[in-house]
This record gives C-alpha cells, structure tokens and sequence, in this order.
C-alpha cells in the first residue's frame, strides 16, 4: 500500500470510530437515560446569565459520557460531534405546522388499534432530524431538546407503539414535501402526515399512498381522511410496497415517489435496499426517502468495519479512491 494511501485510510479510521463511538454514546443515552437531564438542572446552571442552555446541555453530556477535557480525543468528540449536535428546539414552530393545526385527533381507539397523545418531558433528548454527513465522512446526530416539553400523537398496537408524529418526523419530511409536485406515490400512511402536506401543495395533481395494514388504513379513512380539505387527491391503497413498486409503479407514470415504510433507520436498511434499485423502472421519476442519511450510514458501517477489519490484518485489498468511491455510491 503506497504510504500516501496508508495516512488517508488511518484519518478514515479514526473519523469512523469516532463515528461509531458517539452512535453508541447517543443510542445507550436515548434508551436508558433519555429524561437525565432536567428543567431544574438546565435552570441552575444558565442562572448566572452568561451560560446558554446549550452549553449547559453539552456539560451534562459530556459528564455522563465521561469525557476528559485534558484528553486529546475526548476534546475533539465534545467540539467536533457533541457540540455541533446540540438542538434547542421551540414548541411553537411545531405546534404552528399545519397538520398539528388543522387535523384534531383525540384518543381514538378501534378493536386493537389506538391513537393517542404522548409526550416529551423538558429536556428529553430526541433524535430531531437526519444525520449529517461530512466531506470527511464525520456524521453528526441532531440531538433535540424542549425546553417545554412536547405533545405528540402516536398509534399503537395492542398497547405497542406502532407509529408517531413527532417534529423529528415533521423535520425529515420537509424536503421530501419541498420536492414534491405532479402525480405523487408514497408507501406508508401512519397518520398521513406526508399525504396532507403534499395534497395541500397547488403542484400536486394526485397522491397515491400504498399501505399494508388495513386497519391503520380503516383507522385513517375514518378519523383523519374527512379533516382534509384536499382528500379527493388523496387514493389509498391497500398492498404491499414491493409488489406494488415492481408491477404498477413503472405503469402509472409518477412524477414523485417517497418512501417511508419504516419506523426508524434501524429497520429501515432491508426495505431501502429493496426499493432503491427499483427506481431503474421508472427513469423519469424523482425518488426520495425518509431518513435516508441514516440509511445510508447503516450500510455504509459494515463496509467501514470490513474496511477496518482488512487494514488491521493487512489484507486490505483496494485502494483508497477505490475504496472511496465506492463507499460513495451508497
């Protein structure tokens, strides 16, 4: 390996297992210790009226990680990923959305199906958009924070949560919604966020929502569908997304297709995978997907640790613009 190849793999490496370190830091922190931080303890330490809630809210972190300030690493974690991660995020810009405006949804249930509202305390940590993506590949993870808390409506299945509206999901839709004109196709309804938003746009022709669960799709017809002002646009189909995708997708003509079949990128990659090489069927169709930098950081781990792997052991068999473009395709 040309040694010019070798400093550019071991920057690469380390920007990876820094990435992979504040996943796990950030996926442990969500699942166990989401509410940690409190109203209280933000209060304390912005009282002096010099420390804002984000710097605040970055010591906590940096506690509860461990982080050394006299370590080199642990330094450039805290400025270059943690810091830059930090979002304080204002109720009143979620609660003015149209959907949370205009669409009333009390707790509803129907046979094993409910919908109902839940909330954030102030201060619990939420993913609150997409992963960012660097030129050096270093990702970062929105981190959110209310400072007030936050409602939102979830479905649940028998008593499991299936589906939520949370700003996460009004923030990672809002390009897709942007994007979005002519004859539309979605696959997955949840609450229909995407749906309405796209059938309010003067651009949009039609929206075509695909949707395996006929009792979500009962639950949506019922109690959502009639609060839209634009629902003769909106068609609802009752299929399954890939069979859908492979034999009448490529025969309707879509304009726009998004996708958003999944709960989170944790069990997003299978479906992105299947679906993404099926926009070959429809050369003129604008595609995007929900999440899709989480997606792609999903695949994209596994070539990194068999990069990893390869380096370590002396195997590694490319070179680094090979490697590179090929971990940019995905």
């Amino acid at each position: 390996m040309k040694d010019s190849d070798r400093i550019k793999f071991e920057r690469l490496i380390k920007t990876v297992r820094r990435n992979f370190q504040i996943t796990h830091w950030y996926k442990e922190y969500l699942e166990r210790f989401p509410t940690f931080i409190t109203k209280e303890m933000i209060d304390a330490l912005t009282e002096d009226g010099e420390t804002s809630p984000e710097v605040a809210i970055t010591a906590l972190l940096a506690q509860v990680f461990r982080l050394d300030f006299d370590n080199d690493e642990d330094r450039r974690l805290l400025m270059d990923y943690i810091t830059p991660s930090i979002r304080l995020l204002e109720r009143e810009r979620y609660e003015n959305n149209p959907y949370y405006k205009n669409i009333k949804l009390d707790n509803i249930t129907s046979g094993n199906w409910e919908i109902r509202w839940e909330k954030y305390e102030p201060y619990q940590a939420v993913i609150c958009d997409d992963i960012v993506i660097s030129d050096d590949f270093s990702e970062i993870v929105p981190l959110g924070f209310f400072p007030d808390g936050f409602r939102f409506p979830a479905i649940l299945e028998n008593g499991n949560e299936w589906m939520t509206l949370t700003p996460v999901d009004l923030d990672t839709c809002e390009e897709a919604i942007e994007a979005t004109k002519g004859k539309v196709l979605t696959f997955g309804l949840g609450l229909g966020y995407y749906a309405y938003m796209a059938s309010e746009k003067e651009d949009v022709e039609s929206v075509t929502v695909v949707e395996l669960s006929s009792e979500v799709i009962e639950l949506f017809k019922k109690h959502i569908l009639p609060q839209m002002p634009n629902r003769h646009k909106i068609k609802i189909v009752n299929a399954n997304a890939v069979e859908y995708a492979k034999d009448v997708m490529p025969k309707e003509n879509f304009d726009f297709v998004f996708v958003d079949t999944w709960r989170d990128a944790s069990d997003g990659t299978p479906m992105y995978e299947t679906i993404k090489p099926l926009e070959k069927l429809c050369p003129d169709t604008k595609f995007m997907y929900w999440v899709e930098n989480f997606l792609r950081s999903n695949i994209r781990a596994s070539k990194y640790s068999e990069m990893i792997s390869g380096y370590e052991d002396g195997e590694l068999d490319t070179d680094y613009d090979t490697f590179i473009e090929n971990i940019r395709k995905i």
